[in-house]
Protein backbone atom coordinates (compact mmCIF):
# COMPACT_ATOMS: atom_id res chain seq x y z
CA UNK A 1 0.00 0.00 0.00
CA UNK A 2 1.55 3.65 -1.01
CA UNK A 3 0.44 5.88 2.27
CA UNK A 4 0.40 9.04 1.09
CA UNK A 5 -0.64 12.56 3.38
CA UNK A 6 -0.22 16.00 2.06
CA UNK A 7 -1.03 19.10 4.08
CA UNK A 8 -2.34 22.28 1.76
CA UNK A 9 -2.07 25.51 2.43
CA UNK A 10 -4.79 27.29 1.13
CA UNK A 11 -5.55 30.99 0.37
CA UNK A 12 -8.21 32.17 2.99
CA UNK A 13 -10.32 33.64 0.04
CA UNK A 14 -10.77 30.12 -1.13
CA UNK A 15 -10.55 27.93 2.39
CA UNK A 16 -14.40 28.26 2.96
CA UNK A 17 -15.04 26.99 -0.59
CA UNK A 18 -12.26 24.04 -0.85
CA UNK A 19 -14.35 21.06 -0.44
CA UNK A 20 -16.12 22.13 -3.12
CA UNK A 21 -12.44 23.55 -5.61
CA UNK A 22 -11.82 19.76 -4.97
CA UNK A 23 -15.05 17.64 -5.30
CA UNK A 24 -14.45 16.32 -8.96
CA UNK A 25 -10.96 15.33 -7.71
CA UNK A 26 -12.34 13.79 -5.16
CA UNK A 27 -14.80 11.62 -6.74
CA UNK A 28 -12.70 10.83 -9.51
CA UNK A 29 -9.82 9.53 -7.27
CA UNK A 30 -11.69 7.31 -5.54
CA UNK A 31 -13.55 5.66 -8.75
CA UNK A 32 -10.06 4.42 -9.73
CA UNK A 33 -9.66 0.67 -9.19
CA UNK A 34 -6.44 1.36 -7.21
CA UNK A 35 -7.50 3.91 -4.62
CA UNK A 36 -8.35 2.56 -1.20
CA UNK A 37 -9.13 5.94 0.65
CA UNK A 38 -8.70 9.85 -0.09
CA UNK A 39 -9.90 11.76 2.95
CA UNK A 40 -10.04 15.42 3.59
CA UNK A 41 -9.80 17.01 6.70
CA UNK A 42 -9.73 20.81 7.86
CA UNK A 43 -6.96 21.23 10.05
CA UNK A 44 -8.21 22.24 14.31
CA UNK A 45 -4.92 24.85 14.29
CA UNK A 46 -5.29 26.79 10.71
CA UNK A 47 -8.42 27.02 9.04
CA UNK A 48 -6.48 27.64 6.32
CA UNK A 49 -5.02 24.42 5.76
CA UNK A 50 -6.88 21.02 4.88
CA UNK A 51 -5.09 17.47 4.96
CA UNK A 52 -5.59 14.99 2.98
CA UNK A 53 -4.85 11.20 3.57
CA UNK A 54 -5.00 9.12 0.78
CA UNK A 55 -3.98 5.09 -0.11
CA UNK A 56 -3.50 3.35 -3.12
CA UNK A 57 -2.99 -0.34 -3.38
CA UNK A 58 0.21 -0.37 -4.96
CA UNK A 59 3.12 1.44 -6.43
CA UNK A 60 1.31 0.99 -10.01
CA UNK A 61 -2.01 2.24 -8.58
CA UNK A 62 -0.06 5.20 -7.12
CA UNK A 63 1.68 5.48 -10.63
CA UNK A 64 -1.60 5.35 -12.46
CA UNK A 65 -3.52 7.79 -9.89
CA UNK A 66 -0.50 10.76 -11.28
CA UNK A 67 -0.89 9.87 -14.87
CA UNK A 68 -4.87 10.32 -14.84
CA UNK A 69 -6.15 13.49 -16.64
CA UNK A 70 -8.41 14.27 -13.19
CA UNK A 71 -4.59 14.37 -11.71
CA UNK A 72 -3.31 16.75 -14.12
CA UNK A 73 -6.58 18.79 -14.17
CA UNK A 74 -6.35 19.47 -10.62
CA UNK A 75 -2.50 20.13 -10.58
CA UNK A 76 -3.88 23.11 -12.76
CA UNK A 77 -6.98 24.01 -10.71
CA UNK A 78 -5.42 23.80 -6.93
CA UNK A 79 -2.34 25.86 -7.70
CA UNK A 80 -4.12 28.48 -8.24
CA UNK A 81 -5.78 28.15 -4.60
CA UNK A 82 -2.99 27.06 -2.78
CA UNK A 83 -1.24 29.50 -0.51
CA UNK A 84 2.17 27.77 -0.49
CA UNK A 85 3.21 24.37 -1.70
CA UNK A 86 1.82 21.57 -0.05
CA UNK A 87 3.82 19.36 2.31
CA UNK A 88 3.87 15.84 1.72
CA UNK A 89 4.87 12.43 2.85
CA UNK A 90 4.33 9.30 0.86
CA UNK A 91 5.48 6.18 2.38
CA UNK A 92 5.53 2.85 0.76
CA UNK A 93 3.97 0.04 2.99
CA UNK A 94 4.36 -3.29 1.47
CA UNK A 95 2.12 -6.15 2.44
CA UNK A 96 -0.57 -4.10 3.88
CA UNK A 97 -3.90 -3.36 2.20
CA UNK A 98 -5.73 -0.87 4.48
CA UNK A 99 -6.33 0.32 7.94
CA UNK A 100 -5.81 -1.64 10.68
CA UNK A 101 -8.32 -1.26 14.51
CA UNK A 102 -6.71 0.37 16.77
CA UNK A 103 -6.18 -1.99 20.27
CA UNK A 104 -5.92 0.78 22.54
CA UNK A 105 -9.80 1.59 22.39
CA UNK A 106 -12.58 -0.05 22.84
CA UNK A 107 -16.19 1.27 22.53
CA UNK A 108 -18.37 1.06 26.25
CA UNK A 109 -21.75 0.68 25.93
CA UNK A 110 -23.71 3.81 26.80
Amino acid sequence: MIFITVKFPVRPEHSAQWLDIVAEFTEATRAEPGNLFFDWSRSVDDPNEYVLVEGFRDGEAGRAHVESAHFRQAIETLSGAVAAKPRIISVDLPDREGWDLMGEITPREA
